[in-house]
């Protein structure tokens, strides 16, 4: 069944069809494998599916997004970052990090932070003398911060597909975002010590009082959406709400970048987006009811029985195939082909649902990375205008630390839990 399964998966993904559909075509060969074919019972877990109240957090984040981006904030944080580091050595990169993290705050998609940084930074990085192959590569990596730190679409995908807390995953992703962005900065502090690059003059006092002003719409927004979530004052659905309304009153009313004739454009441009991902989440679903159906995770604990006793070597063996996946397929499908296989493996193991959920995602946002399907990796190709070869020689000092600091996730398990502790409690 395992193999018919995936074969099937993978034969229509080799032909062309797209994932979504492709999800669906293996779903009818399982079904037809099993003897249980019926058209309703496809329609009514495409419907079932997509009829989630915690997916109604992605339209809402996504708006959010295009009314950061269009609003202006997304560029005062660059002008922020830009006042305190600018003058730095390499101090571009810093900025790069530091809106990296600013905007995984804001949005949760490390497509939509990876596109905006990357056109606002790129060309002024080149111009400043910055190699552009490293540049992409920083920028690139800085992206996946973004479905750690909360709010994270990976983690409310995640949530929805396992039953496991969304709030949770949220406050338990901090502290691994912000190592991320940490390495990254050590990192770039050793690759960019060499370059010979002109550096931005040194903002006086009056500009960074001006560059904090007019950033701190923006910087309200995280501290309101992790704030309201960790003293319980609203939901993750209800959070991303609150960042859509506030987003689109700060860029309509306050910095008034954005114009009511654009309101449109953007809601059309956050529905195209949703309604990928939400049909590739009803699609994945329905694959879901049939893997519990034909009992394949009991399957998947039988064959990885020898090491349930050994919680390490199991996360080990299942980041090691979340690895390979993850060169060959996109993060969402990822996620939900996979969640509802490995949970019930995780969970007789005694491994923490919310702890394995940050190393899964964690490992889900490096497969964006990976080439050749690596979606964060080709927009920032399209962005530099330079090739897959070229941007892999900028990247991988930056792969090297995120995948250096999975490693020690899973080695030091506190890491995630103990804050994740103090943050519920």
């Amino acid at each position: 069944m395992i193999g018919i399964f995936v074969g099937s998966l993978l034969g229509a993904m080799g032909l062309g069809i797209p994932i979504a559909f492709a999800l669906l075509v293996s779903s009818v060969v399982l079904m037809y494998f099993l003897g249980i074919f019926d058209s309703q019972i496809i329609a009514q877990n495409l419907i079932s599916g997509a009829d989630n109240f915690p997916l109604m957090a992605i339209p809402f984040f996504m708006l959010a997004g295009e009314a950061m981006n269009r609003g202006g904030l997304s560029k005062r944080i660059v002008e922020m970052a830009m006042t305190m580091v600018g003058h730095i050595r390499g101090g571009l990169g810093y900025v790069a990090i530091i809106a990296a993290v600013l905007f995984a705050s804001l949005s949760g998609s490390a497509v939509a932070d990876t596109a905006a940084l990357g056109a606002i930074l790129i060309p002024m990085m080149v111009k400043a003398g910055y190699d552009k192959n490293r540049s992409s590569g920083l920028i690139a990596a800085g992206g996946i911060i973004a479905p750690i730190i909360p709010p994270s679409i990976g983690f409310i995908i995640f949530g929805v597909a396992s039953g496991v807390s969304i709030t949770k995953l949220f406050m338990a992703g901090i502290v691994p975002g912000l190592m991320l962005a940490v390495g990254l900065t050590i990192t770039w502090a050793i690759v960019a010590r060499k370059d010979n690059v002109a550096v931005q003059p040194r903002a006086s006092a009056k500009e960074i009082f001006m560059s904090l002003r007019n950033g701190i719409w923006a910087l309200f927004l995280p501290a309101i959406i992790i704030g309201g979530l960790r003293f319980g004052f609203f939901t993750p659905t209800e959070a991303a709400v609150v960042a859509a309304v506030y987003a689109l009153f700060v860029g309509l009313v306050i910095y008034r970048e954005m114009k009511v004739s654009e309101l449109f454009d953007a809601l059309v441009h956050a529905g195209k987006m949703t309604s990928v991902v939400m049909f590739l989440v009803a699609a994945a679903l329905v694959s879901s009811w049939l893997i519990t159906v034909a009992n394949l995770p009991a399957t998947v604990i039988s064959l990885l029985e020898p090491f349930l006793d050994n919680p390490f070597l199991l996360l080990i063996m299942i980041n090691l195939l979340v690895i390979v996946v993850g060169t060959a397929m996109d993060m969402t499908p990822t996620i939900l082909i996979l969640t509802p296989v490995l949970m019930p493996l995780v969970v007789a193991a005694g491994i923490d649902p919310v702890y394995f959920g940050v190393l899964f995602i964690l490992n889900n946002a490096i497969g964006l990375l990976t080439p050749p399907v690596g979606t964060v990796l080709n927009v920032m190709c399209g962005i530099s205008k330079i090739s897959m070869e070229d941007i892999m020689k900028g990247i991988w000092p930056f792969l090297l630390v995120q995948v250096i600091i999975l490693i020690l996730l899973i080695i030091f398990p506190s890491l995630v839990l103990v804050p994740l502790e103090w943050f519920t409690n």
